[in-house]
C-alpha cells in the first residue's frame, strides 16, 4: 500500500470521528442560538482550546516558521505576537463583550446605531472570513502537493467537503469540540517536529541541543526581538491587533461561554496555548531549519522547508502522522471561519432582510447553505497567487480599517452616531481594499517589497505604507467616525441604553417614574403577571389574547414604528424591548399557542424584579395601543385559564 492510500485511510477515520461529533450535537439543536452559539453552555477549557486552534492553521505553522527562518525573532511581530496579545486582550474585554445582547457583530452594530449599517458590515465580515479560510485551503494545498504530489484542486475539495460535513451537522458545538481534538493533534505534531529538527541541527553542528539553541546564530541579530525596528513593530501591532481583537469568530466564542468567568479564563488559556505553538515551537523550528537550509532566501522556499525536512528524515508512518496533524490544523481554522461567516449570511442578511419570519426548519437549511457559501468562496480565493500569511494579513487589514472603529469606539463613546459609523465603515473599507488591489496588481520589487511600501520609502524615507497602507486607512476611518459623528444628531437613548449603564439608568428612571403603580390598571396587570424564582433570576410572564387572529408581521412592523425600543434580533417571531444590555431581563414577546395569543416574558435578576415588572407593563401598554390602532382588542389570559387550555 502506498503512502497516499495509507494517509487516505487514516484521514477517513479521523474525519469519521469529527462527523460523529457533529452528528451528536445536531441532535441537541433546538434553536438558532444552539447552532450558532452552542446554547451558551461552553466551559473555559474548550473555549481556550478552540480560541487557540481556530488561529493555528497548518499553513500558518509553515508560514510562521518560515518567517522565523528568514527574519529571526524579530519576525514575531508580523504574526505570532499579535495573535497572543489579541487573545489576551479579548479576555480582558470579556465583561463588556459578554454583556452585549447579540449573536453576531452586524446585529450588535444595528442595535448600537441603526438597521442601515447591518448589511454592509455583514458583507464585509463574510468576505473577511473567506480570506481567513483561504489561508487554510492554500496551506493544505501546499502540504498535499509536497507530501503526495497531489494537484491543488484535490486538497481544496477535501477540506471543503470534510469541514462542510461536520460543521453543517453540529454548528458551533461541533466546531468547539473538534477544535479541542485538533489542537491536541496539531500541538503533538508540532512539538514532535520541533524536537526532531533541533536534534538533527545539533547533530550536524556537533553541539548539544542546549548549546545549539543558546549559541546558534549568536552575533547575527537573529535573537533580537526588535531587529525589524521599533517603528515597524508599532506599525504591525496597530495594523493587526485591532482587526483580531474585533474578529467576529472569537466574539462568538465569548457569547457561547457559560458565563464571564469561563469566557475570560478560556481566552487567557487560549493566549497561552497559541504562544506555545507560534511563540515557542515555531521559533525553535525556524532556528533549526535556518541551520539545516542556509541557502533559503525567499518566503516561497522557506514555507516548504519544514515539509522537505519531514520527507527527508521520516518514514512513511511518520510523514502520514505529520500530514494528519497539519491537516487537523487547517480544518480547525476553516471550520471556525465557515461558521462565523455563515452566521452573518444566515442571520444578518437572509433572516434580517430577505425573510424575517423564516421558520426554524427553514433557517436550519439556510444555515447550512451559508456555511457552504463561505467554504466555496474561500476555496476559489485560494487559487489566487498570494502566499499564506498574505491571505490572513489582507483579511485582518480590511477588518481593522472597516469596522474596528465603528464597533469598538461605539461601545465606549456615546457620541458616535449612525452616520459617523457608516462613514467610517465606507471610508476605511474603500481605502483599504483599494490599496490592497494596487499592491496586488503592481506586485513587489526585486527585494520582495510591495509597491506602496517601496513608493513611500522613495518619497518620504519611511515605510508608512507598509502592510498595504492600513495605517492610513485606519486613520481615515477614525477621522470619518469622529468628524461625522460630531456633526450629526446624537443617537437615541434606546440605542445607547443597552451599551451604557448610565443611559439605561436614566431611561429606567424616566419610565418607572411615569407609571402610576397605585392605579387600578397597574394592579389589575399585577394580579395576572406570573412570577417564579429560578436561582438568581425570576421568570416573569404575561399572556395576552387578541380579539381576532393576528397578522403578526404587520403587528410587529407597527409596534416597532411606534417605539424604537423594540428590536427583532432573530426575525419577527421573537421581539425584544431592548432597554439594557442584559437581554434576559428585557421583555420579549412571542407567539402563543395560536394566532390570537401573545406572550410577554422576561427573566430579570431577583434584585431587579421590580423594574422588570414595570418594563413588562409598559410593553403590555405599547402592544395594546398598537393592536387598538389595528382595530383589535386585547385581554389578559389568567393563569388558571391557561392551565385549563
Amino acid at each position: 500500500m502506498n503512502m497516499l492510500a495509507m494517509f487516505g485511510i487514516c484521514l477517513a477515520i479521523y474525519i469519521f470521528v469529527l462527523l460523529a461529533i457533529g452528528w451528536y450535537y445536531s441532535k441537541k439543536q433546538k434553536s438558532v442560538v444552539d447552532f450558532w452559539l452552542a446554547g451558551r453552555k461552553i466551559g473555559y477549557i474548550p473555549i481556550g482550546f478552540s480560541a487557540a486552534a481556530s488561529w493555528i492553521t497548518g499553513g500558518g505553522i509553515l508560514a510562521v516558521t518560515a518567517s522565523y527562518l528568514l527574519g529571526g525573532l524579530g519576525s514575531i511581530w508580523t504574526f505570532a505576537a499579535p495573535n497572543v496579545i489579541a487573545l489576551f486582550v479579548i479576555g480582558l474585554l470579556v465583561s463588556k463583550i459578554k454583556s452585549l445582547p447579540a449573536i453576531t457583530q452586524p446585529e450588535l452594530l444595528e442595535q448600537r446605531y441603526a438597521g442601515s449599517i447591518r448589511l454592509p458590515v455583514a458583507i464585509i465580515v463574510a468576505i473577511v472570513m473567506m480570506f481567513f479560510a483561504a489561508a487554510d485551503v492554500s496551506g493544505l494545498m501546499l502540504i498535499f502537493n509536497v507530501f503526495f504530489g497531489l494537484d491543488p484542486i484535490y486538497a481544496a475539495i477535501l477540506i471543503a467537503v470534510a469541514v462542510s460535513a461536520y460543521v453543517l451537522l453540529g454548528g458551533l458545538s461541533a466546531v468547539v469540540w473538534t477544535d479541542v481534538i485538533q489542537y491536541i493533534l496539531l500541538a503533538t505534531v508540532t512539538i514532535f517536529l520541533t524536537i526532531a529538527v533541533l536534534f538533527t541541527a545539533s547533530d550536524v553542528s556537533a553541539l548539544s541541543i542546549g548549546d545549539f539553541v543558546s549559541t546558534s546564530q549568536s552575533g547575527t541579530g537573529w535573537w533580537n526581538p526588535f531587529s525589524i525596528g521599533l517603528p515597524l513593530v508599532i506599525i504591525f501591532c496597530v495594523a493587526i491587533i485591532p482587526g483580531w481583537i474585533s474578529e467576529h469568530d472569537q466574539w462568538q466564542k465569548v457569547w457561547a461561554a457559560k458565563d464571564e468567568k469561563n469566557a475570560r479564563n478560556g481566552f487567557f488559556l487560549g493566549s497561552l496555548l497559541i504562544f506555545l505553538i507560534f511563540g515557542v515551537a515555531c521559533c525553535l523550528l525556524g532556528l533549526g531549519l535556518r541551520y539545516l537550509f542556509p541557502e533559503i532566501s525567499n518566503m516561497g522556499e522557506a514555507e516548504i522547508a519544514l515539509l522537505s525536512y519531514t520527507l527527508n528524515n521520516f518514514s512513511t508512518v511518520g510523514v502520514i502522522a505529520i500530514a494528519l496533524g497539519l491537516t487537523a490544523a487547517a480544518m480547525s481554522c476553516m471550520d471556525t471561519f465557515a461558521t462565523s461567516g455563515g452566521s452573518t449570511i444566515s442571520r444578518d442578511i437572509y433572516q434580517r432582510y430577505i425573510k424575517p419570519d423564516a421558520t426554524m426548519k427553514e433557517l436550519k437549511i439556510v444555515n447550512r447553505v451559508a456555511v457552504l457559501i463561505i467554504i466555496i468562496g474561500a476555496t476559489l480565493i485560494a487559487f489566487t497567487n498570494i502566499n499564506i500569511i498574505e491571505y490572513i494579513h489582507i483579511a485582518t487589514y480590511i477588518a481593522s480599517a472597516a469596522y474596528f472603529f465603528p464597533l469598538m469606539v461605539g461601545l465606549y463613546w456615546k457620541r458616535a452616531t449612525k452616520e459617523g459609523a457608516i462613514a467610517s465603515l465606507v471610508v476605511g473599507a474603500v481605502a483599504q481594499i483599494g490599496m490592497v488591489l494596487i499592491d496586488l496588481m503592481m506586485g513587489t520589487n526585486a527585494d520582495g517589497v510591495y509597491y506602496l511600501e517601496a513608493l513611500s520609502m522613495d518619497l518620504t524615507g519611511y515605510a508608512i505604507l507598509t502592510c498595504h497602507g492600513v495605517i492610513i486607512s485606519m486613520a481615515l476611518s477614525a477621522l470619518a467616525l469622529i468628524v461625522v459623528s460630531l456633526r450629526t444628531k446624537r443617537s437615541s437613548v434606546y440605542n445607547l441604553a443597552p451599551f451604557f449603564e448610565d443611559e439605561a439608568k436614566t431611561l429606567e428612571r424616566d419610565e418607572v417614574s411615569g407609571v402610576n403603580k397605585a392605579s387600578t390598571d397597574y394592579s389589575g396587570y399585577r394580579d395576572v403577571l406570573q412570577a417564579e424564582v429560578n436561582g438568581e433570576r425570576e421568570h416573569l410572564q404575561l399572556d395576552l389574547k387578541a380579539s381576532t387572529p393576528l397578522n403578526w408581521d404587520r403587528f410587529i412592523t407597527d409596534l416597532r414604528a411606534k417605539n424604537e425600543a423594540w428590536f427583532t434580533s432573530s426575525g419577527n417571531n421573537s421581539v425584544y424591548r431592548l432597554t439594557h444590555a442584559d437581554l434576559l431581563s428585557c421583555p420579549m414577546i412571542s407567539r402563543g399557542n395560536n394566532e390570537q395569543e401573545i406572550w410577554i416574558a422576561a427573566e430579570p435578576r431577583v434584585e431587579s424584579t421590580e423594574v422588570a415588572q414595570v418594563e413588562i407593563y409598559l410593553a403590555y401598554k405599547e402592544i395594546m395601543e398598537t393592536l387598538q390602532s389595528m382595530g383589535i382588542l386585547t385581554d389578559f389570559i389568567k393563569p388558571e385559564e391557561k392551565k385549563a387550555i
